[in-house]
């Protein structure tokens, strides 16, 4: 077991929960602050975290303080706002960020902690909440070695797999780039999957075939189950959260610059499926979505 670190974490929502229980199982010491669905926040307070009700708290309390939260907007107000992270981080602690989030932004913040003697490290998680409660999510992990190595057997109480992405941001931006991968695909799926079920397209010989050759991917098989049975569960990620993730990842390629002609059209994909009310669906809905919208119907969307 590591040292008890004392741990703070802030946002303990599908990826988070499972996250800070496998930290608390680890032994360490757990603040948590409130979130809008209490189930996970009182299950751990059933295991033995305190909470607490600002960010301030949570970083006097603590000597490392994650934070997994819906985007980039979220952490700034959660480390700069009046009761913030930066108002009660005490030097030598570290703050360490698995939002997938703008990686400018989380090099802005980390000059500001550093400012007060603090530290920040980005480590987004990968794979699915499942993963999350069984403690093997992957994380790509950026920062000053120091800081990396302090926080690194804090992390592995819930991820099996660390990547060093070296300095801080760096871990954001590779995170954006294998969202970018993984949600344009999502797009490309639901698109074809929609004209399949237009052109009265049997599904089921549809999903044998790419299950059999080179257009199979992990990303086919976590889409498809809706598709097929009505079963979301493979992939439980938002379609406002995937849709915030192309935004990100457009603005950093046009930042770098570089093309961004596919993730634009990806991302006006998933901003039609916001505009017609689906943003809380989970993304194996969005060939159901992209149906319905030309007329055709794979399943009822409740």
């Amino acid at each position: 077991m590591t040292s008890a670190l004392r741990v703070g974490y802030i946002g303990v929502g599908l990826m988070g929960h499972g996250a800070a229980k496998n930290i608390l199982l680890k032994g360490h010491p757990l603040t948590i602050m409130g979130h809008r669905n209490r189930a996970p926040v009182d299950d751990l307070i059933n295991r033995g975290a305190v909470e607490v009700k600002t960010p301030r708290a949570v970083a006097e309390a603590s000597d490392i303080i994650f934070t997994c939260l819906p985007s980039t907007v979220e952490v700034e107000a959660t480390v700069l706002g009046v009761d913030g992270i930066l108002a009660g981080i005490r030097p030598g602690c570290t703050h360490v960020d698995s939002t997938t989030a703008d990686p400018q932004s989380t090099r802005r913040l980390g000059a500001a902690l550093e400012a007060k003697g603090a530290a920040m490290v980005d480590a987004p998680v990968g794979r699915s909440p499942i993963q999350a409660e069984e403690g093997k999510l992957n994380t790509f992990v950026g920062g000053k070695p120091g800081d990396v190595a302090r926080v690194k057997p804090v992390i592995a109480c819930y991820a099996d797999t660390i990547i060093d992405a070296g300095p801080l941001g760096n871990g954001h931006t590779l995170k954006l780039l294998n969202n970018f991968i993984s949600i344009g695909t999502s797009a490309v799926i639901a698109e074809a999957v929609a004209t399949a079920a237009k052109l009265g397209v049997d599904l089921t010989k549809m999903y044998e075939v790419v299950s059999s050759g080179g257009a199979n991917s992990a990303m086919f098989q976590m889409m498809m189950p809706w598709t097929l049975e009505g079963d979301d569960s493979r992939l439980k990620g938002p379609i406002r959260i995937a849709a915030k993730d192309l935004r990100y990842y457009g603005r950093m390629a046009e930042g770098a610059p570089a093309p961004a002609f596919v993730a634009q059209a990806a991302s006006q994909v998933y901003q039609l499926a916001l505009a017609r009310g689906h943003g809380d669906r989970y993304m194996p809905t969005l060939p159901g979505i992209l149906a319905e919208v030309i007329g055709a119907r794979i399943r009822d969307l409740p």
